[in-house]
């Protein structure tokens, strides 16, 4: 459903919109630039929610793939080359 409702702009704002808006009324093109906006700001929050999560993880996440690395080196010392695989 839609909602008539008034908003005050400036003039040089109102003039850039109806050139953006080309052909489109202002109402569609108005709709159109704020859920756009609206859905950008609400993927940001969320990026920066994993961030901060990821940040608080880090260290540990960090020193487990350290481990990881460490094991697979241990792993492979001494070894001068991989054995081919045989063909069967």
């Amino acid at each position: 459903m839609k909602v008539k409702t008034s908003i005050t702009l400036s003039e040089d704002l109102l003039d850039e919109v109806d050139r953006a808006a080309g052909s489109e009324s202002r109402s569609t093109f108005i709709e159109g630039v704020l859920r756009g906006f609206l859905r950008r700001r609400a993927l940001n929050q969320e990026q920066d929610r994993d961030r901060e999560i990821l940040d608080r993880v880090a260290e540990a996440l960090n020193e487990e793939a350290f481990d990881v690395l460490r094991y697979q080196t241990t792993w492979l010392e001494g070894v001068d080359e991989v054995p081919e695989r045989s063909e069967g």
